[in-house]
């Protein structure tokens, strides 16, 4: 992944879990890391609130309950954090590079 492509990416981890902005720029494997214990601590307190964000961000519900169920060989939190991380650098991606074009004036179809 691309340094500018993992800072749109983490700058959209931290707006969408309120997490302040990192002094240092962090390596994907931080980023996992940091996002595991958040959604560890998002699971014991918030799970409602966990599942309706991932479901705000698109993230795949067959993916979400396979990530939760017993059958997922790794832990429930590292399993939704990488499923997170994913989706952020696809949206993170799509943002830099499909940039919308300014309207600029109407001609008079401004509300």
């Amino acid at each position: 992944m691309s340094k500018d492509n993992l800072a749109a990416t983490a700058e959209l981890i931290n707006r969408d879990f309120e997490l302040e902005p990192q002094e240092k720029s962090l390596t994907e494997e931080e980023l996992l890391e940091l996002l595991s214990s958040v959604v560890a601590e998002m699971i014991e307190n918030r799970l409602e609130f966990l599942l309706s964000l991932m479901y705000r961000l698109d993230i795949d519900e067959k993916k979400v309950h396979f990530a939760l169920s017993p059958f997922c060989e790794e832990p429930a939190n590292i399993a939704l954090a990488r499923l997170i991380l994913e989706r952020q650098k696809q949206r993170a991606f799509t943002k830099q590079h499909y940039k919308q074009e300014d309207l600029g004036d109407l001609g008079g179809l401004e509300l």
